[in-house]
């Protein structure tokens, strides 16, 4: 199993590091990877500086660390250095307080699947999406405080925004100040890399329901994302 995430454990604060595409390998059906990351969160105690530099990925992974975030006793300080689309976005809204760098972007969007068959097997990956999307919105409304109205708008359009946009419109809380605070690790992802990593993470989907998979299959993560949301 490849790690999309690193802890530096310090004093007074720990540090979680959240770098590339999420659960690029395996979470979707997979036990042991949120356990793992559950177990490691809850390892220890103290507020929490999250830095997040991330395309997105797996909307399922995201729902539980989002939850796993929002569960943790301590302050969770958000800090985006490069990127938080899609997914990972979900994941910057567990944040106490949300940072991001002057040079770094925030995106949201429509949640995206693959699915094929007859026309009930298109009609429930419709309905799927469908419910995402409201359990996705779920985590926006809470932090902006934004109507989930405009917020589904913001997600039809696939909307970019910088730090000023962000915190203009409640995603974001402050602006990084000095150099001191950006991190060593940090890249900026080019919305055409962000475009082929959430491509390259469908067509995995779509080979894995060649082999079998079903749109229930994703029904069945309906309501533990929607606990999660």
């Amino acid at each position: 199993m490849r790690k999309f995430w690193n802890w530096t454990e310090g004093t007074p604060e720990r540090t979680l590091t959240l770098s590339g595409v999420i659960a690029e390998e395996s979470w979707f059906d997979d036990e042991v990877t949120p356990q793992l990351f559950k177990e490691e969160l809850m390892s220890g105690t103290g507020d929490i500086t999250l830095w997040i530099n991330s395309p997105g990925g797996d909307c399922i992974a995201a729902a539980q660390i989002y939850n796993m975030l929002m569960d943790y006793k301590g302050n969770v300080t958000v800090k985006i250095d490069g990127i938080a689309a899609s997914a990972a976005s979900v994941i910057a809204m567990a944040g106490t307080k949300v940072i991001m760098s002057p040079v770094s972007m925030l995106m949201i969007h429509n949640p995206m699947t693959m699915a094929m068959g007859d026309t009930k097997e298109m009609e429930k990956a419709i309905s799927m999406l469908s419910e995402i999307k409201e359990s996705i919105i779920n985590a926006y409304e809470l932090k902006t405080g934004m109507s989930r109205a405009k917020i589904a708008r913001l997600m039809d359009a696939e909307t970019w925004m910088d730090a000023h946009k962000a915190m203009e419109l409640g995603f974001a809380d402050e602006m990084l100040q000095r150099d001191g605070d950006i991190s060593p690790k940090a890249m900026i992802y080019s919305e055409n890399t962000v475009s082929m990593k959430l491509w390259n993470k469908l067509k995995g989907k779509y080979q894995e329901k060649k082999q079998g998979r079903s749109v229930e299959s994703l029904m069945r993560l309906l309501t533990l994302e929607e606990k999660f949301m």
